[in-house]
């Protein structure tokens, strides 16, 4: 009998259909749509249409992640750019954390993304390749909630599966080789101080990346779910910013 897992309330995916400019918000790994929630109304009210994907396996139960892929997350990506496309003429992709790697896959896959915006995303966590290599525990402690502000909370698994550790460092991996052939526009923040993915992942996107319009930006106040944290106004702010500058050239 095959196990059905229940959504967590506010891990649910959003939709606020807009104009024709898509916007899609991703969240990353172990994560939920709970952190980019506050992003994606902030760009609804600007009159976008704006969709947050549930990746596969998450906002249930660890035990659910377990038995997902990379190529899982990547086909909940995809299927999320695929909405968008049929009422949009023009689609951007934000993403925080893995949901950045998945931003730059789908940059590659789509050359006609019209832009994105990467909030610490990943490309190499050396900590996580060396955990990677071990044969046990099979679940490990949390890696959610990197928040500076106080009071604030990540909705996030409380265990990581090991067995998607190794699918996360499998797809930086591949994702990484990809990076010099992307060329759209990119708006990349990257937190000043991150517990989770180092700032340097960011400066390697930057410094890779072909695109001619691209910008590195530092968050000053904020650790890794910075979209939850003291930079989520401006983040929100620079995002607005960038993809209005685009979708009226």
């Amino acid at each position: 009998m095959t196990q059905t897992y229940t959504v967590m309330k506010e891990a649910e995916p959003f939709y606020f259909p807009g104009n024709d400019i898509g916007i899609l918000i991703q969240h990353g790994f172990t994560g939920t749509t709970q952190s980019m929630r506050g992003l994606g109304e902030h760009l609804a009210k600007c009159g976008f249409t704006v969709h947050g994907p549930r990746l596969k396996g998450h906002g249930t139960h660890y035990e659910e992640m377990e038995n997902t892929t990379y190529e899982d997350w990547i086909e909940s990506s995809d299927e999320g750019y695929r909405k968008l496309k049929e009422t949009c003429s023009e689609v951007f992709v934000v993403g925080l954390s893995m949901g950045g790697t998945l931003a730059l896959h789908l940059a590659r896959q789509y050359p006609e993304t019209k832009g994105i915006v990467l909030i610490n995303a990943a490309m190499k966590m050396d900590q996580l390749e060396q955990v990677a290599q071990m044969e046990e525990p099979r679940f490990l402690d949390a890696i959610g909630s990197d928040i500076k502000a106080e009071g604030v909370q990540e909705l996030a698994y409380e265990k990581t599966p090991l067995k998607s550790v190794r699918e996360i460092v499998k797809f930086m991996e591949v994702t990484r080789e990809k990076v010099p052939a992307i060329h759209c526009p990119a708006l990349i923040l990257v937190s000043k101080e991150d517990h989770v993915v180092p700032p340097d992942n960011s400066r390697f996107i930057y410094e890779n990346l072909k695109s001619g319009d691209k910008t590195l930006a530092e968050l000053e106040n904020s650790y890794h779910v910075a979209t939850l944290d003291n930079d989520k106004e401006r983040i929100c702010r620079e995002t607005e910013a960038f993809i209005k500058r685009l979708a009226e050239s």
